[in-house]
């Protein structure tokens, strides 16, 4: 008897492989990057249109021909020519820099022991948010009374000079503490040395109590427990609060004018001078030169700490 091979049975077949472009995971990205562009839009827009677009404006305009009372669109690097090749102007940089540099100083050694005291010595919420708003106070004020009330204090004949030589302890008035680079630096440690309190303040305040005291649990006495543990987390707030004294240090005109006596030419003095005089070219010059020193110190200070991170 003849037996036949039975065919072997045919697997069924494999359903189709799902197309990934089609997946409910895959539209549901694409669905929240449209949405992510559609919030980022308005932003965007507004920055290139009020920074990005004005910058590049600045760059165009500081190479146009300038006249004694007119500019013309056209292309030339004779400003940037006069600009550096002015001893003049190139003393202007190191004086602002200088007095950036002291300012920064000033402001963190004066504000330090202040945040210090207010975010980590206060434990009470609300006297700290006190505190806060009493070093606030001033900023009430307009910004050139704030400035011209030294005057009557540094004068020859002010409030200091007259104390001290009721006291005795000088013969003659002191003529430096006015219209000199002193009261600049002076007035401009008053009105932004909150701008490094604030974010220091608020560092401080997160760090946790239990950390100080395990580490006085462990023999650390305060100078060990500052350079260990409070100074490296209180960085981010002094990278934060000199970005803010140094934008507005930098591009200072106005505490220069009122109590130098026009004796201290810092670039911002030099842009202001220069469109009063119709200058724009030249104006767009020292503009220029100021953006990009201003852009170059935040860079740095930036790289000390990823705020990202910290903040």
């Amino acid at each position: 008897m003849i037996q036949t091979a039975t065919p072997a049975a045919v697997p069924p077949a494999a359903p189709p492989a799902p197309d990934a472009r089609h997946s409910p995971a895959l539209k549901r990205a694409q669905r929240d990057r449209r949405r992510a562009l559609l919030l980022l839009s308005p932003g965007v827009l507004w920055m290139l249109l009020f920074m990005v677009l004005p910058l590049l404006m600045v760059v165009y305009v500081s190479f146009w021909t300038q006249t004694t009372f007119a500019v013309s669109p056209d292309l030339t690097t004779a400003s940037w020519e006069q600009f550096l090749g002015s001893s003049t102007y190139l003393s202007s940089i190191w004086t602002t820099l200088r007095i950036w540099v002291v300012v920064l100083a000033t402001t963190l050694l004066i504000g330090y022991p202040v945040a210090l005291f207010i975010g980590l010595m206060v434990r009470s919420k609300t006297l700290q948010t006190a505190l806060l708003v009493l070093c606030v106070i001033p900023f009430w004020t307009s910004f050139l009374i704030r400035v011209i009330a030294w005057r009557p204090m540094l004068g020859t004949e002010g409030a200091i000079n007259t104390i001290l030589m009721n006291l005795g302890l000088i013969d003659a008035p002191l003529t430096f503490l006015l219209f000199s680079e002193f009261s600049v630096v002076v007035g401009m440690t008053q009105i932004y040395c909150v701008f490094m309190v604030g974010p220091i303040t608020f560092m401080l305040a997160r760090i946790d109590p239990s950390i100080l005291e395990a580490a006085r649990d462990l023999g650390a006495g305060f100078g060990r427990i500052f350079w260990k543990i409070i100074l490296p987390l209180s960085l981010p707030g002094v990278v934060v609060g000199a970005v803010f004294v140094s934008v507005m240090v930098l591009g200072e005109f106005a505490t220069a004018a009122s109590l130098s006596g026009r004796k201290v030419n810092l670039l911002g003095n030099i842009i202001v001078s220069q469109v009063g005089s119709l200058k724009w070219a030249f104006a767009a010059v020292a503009g220029v030169v100021l953006t990009v020193i201003i852009s170059f110190i935040i860079g740095v200070l930036l790289r000390f700490v990823d705020l990202r991170k910290e903040v």
